[in-house]
């Protein structure tokens, strides 16, 4: 492990190896965010790159104090997976991109009534997350963007199965190699923006006391957004697998933009997430850029404590999204890029997100999963290559 895990201050560590590229910037925003009052521990995980103040790919553990603004404006963003009864071997990708068709619309009250048909279950957790967003003092307007997945790296993925590396842990799921999953990676859409700006309006971007009435207050919001968050890709899934006229069933759903609390180290406090998949919650998947693979881990939680139990969310962005069209016009069009090297295709109708999503703007997720399984923290389940990868039909979301 101790080629993996290195220790930059006493409180601020990166899980990664000496060879692993890190972008100097993003280090320096960690190096910050370890000195905010009341922070004790900070980890980056492989996937580690700047964000705006504060680091991506990261977690940070405080005590008596909780930051709104490293949860960011995306409060429960995660990744769902569903195991879906289409046959790996028996799909066009013609016929999935007729039948998914545009998921950017807002489910008008036809497609409410065929997905509550078939998922009854929906209607009970709308009428929770309704009744949440009311408690919280959240505008309902935002619920019109439930069931959509949003701009950036957030996805609809189909995928199959390439290689098992843990057949026994796969038998204890609903997985099956002969068939097709579905990874969506979504959040809370334009309501967690909504809640961070207010924030930061009224509090610019200081830490919130525990236990204060506006800590409260935002912890309220939080959660409400988080149930949003996960209803979303619970919609979004629904939607395609009754486009696809086939049945989904659920094998995990993990947020990784959080605030939540924690005992830690002796201590009571505030765990946040910024781009950090929980490794205390079971079964995770790590996804690679569209034209890489992803892979499905077990955290090995006996070690969870050297990374804050957390465990990196993806490749990890290598390039700023408002360089990736320069580097690359000239060597792509929008349609090439749509076409992948492992056999895949890509619907993105937006001109600039195809170049900002692009594969090369990411790290290769091998190294990120390598730094994982030297470092102790996960085990390989199994690997998979997508198949069709849904961003937007339109120039907008």
């Amino acid at each position: 492990m101790g080629n993996f895990i290195q220790v930059l201050s006493d409180r601020l560590s990166i899980i990664a190896s000496e060879r692993l590229w890190l972008e100097g910037a993003a280090i320096q925003q960690a190096h910050t965010t370890a000195g905010l009052p009341g922070m004790r521990r900070v980890v980056g995980l492989p996937d580690l790159h700047p964000g705006r103040g504060y680091p991506v790919g990261a977690a940070f553990f405080c005590e008596g104090v909780l930051y709104p603004a490293l949860v960011g404006n995306d409060i429960g963003c995660g990744m769902g997976l569903w195991q879906i009864d289409l046959l790996a071997g028996k799909v066009g990708l013609d016929k999935l991109d007729k039948q998914i068709g545009n998921l950017d619309e807002p489910l008008d009250d036809h497609e409410w009534q065929l997905l509550h048909a078939r998922e009854p279950q929906l209607a009970v957790r709308l009428a929770a997350v309704t009744g949440a967003l009311a408690d919280a003092g959240l505008d309902a307007v935002h619920l019109r963007s439930l069931g959509t997945i949003g701009r950036g790296n957030h996805f609809a993925e189909l995928q199959v199965i390439d290689r098992v590396a843990c057949a026994d842990t796969l038998a204890t799921t609903a997985l099956s190699v002969k068939h097709v999953q579905l990874l969506v990676h979504s959040g809370s859409r334009g309501l967690g923006q909504a809640i961070l700006a207010a924030h930061i309006d009224a509090c610019s971007h200081d830490g919130l006391p525990a236990g204060s009435a506006v800590a409260l207050d935002y912890l309220r919001r939080h959660d409400a957004a988080v149930r949003y968050a996960e209803l979303n890709r619970a919609l979004i899934a629904a939607r395609i697998a009754q486009r696809l006229r086939c049945d989904a069933a659920p094998v995990l759903d993990v947020n990784h933009n959080t605030v939540t609390p924690a005992h830690i180290d002796g201590s009571d406090g505030w765990l946040h997430r910024k781009g950090a998949t929980p490794s205390d919650h079971g079964l995770v998947m790590l996804p690679g850029s569209r034209d890489d693979y992803s892979n499905l881990l077990a955290p090995v939680t006996e070690n969870g404590a050297l990374s804050l139990h957390s465990l990196a969310h993806g490749a990890g962005r290598k390039w700023q999204r408002g360089e990736c069209k320069g580097r690359l016009v000239r060597l792509a069009t929008p349609a090439q890029l749509s076409r992948t090297a492992l056999g895949g295709r890509v619907i993105c109708n937006d001109k600039a997100l195809i170049y900002e999503e692009a594969p090369q703007a990411y790290k290769n997720v091998e190294s990120v999963l390598g730094s994982l399984l030297g470092a102790g923290l996960v085990r390989e389940v199994y690997r998979s290559k997508p198949l069709l990868t849904y961003k937007t039909r339109g120039e907008c979301c």
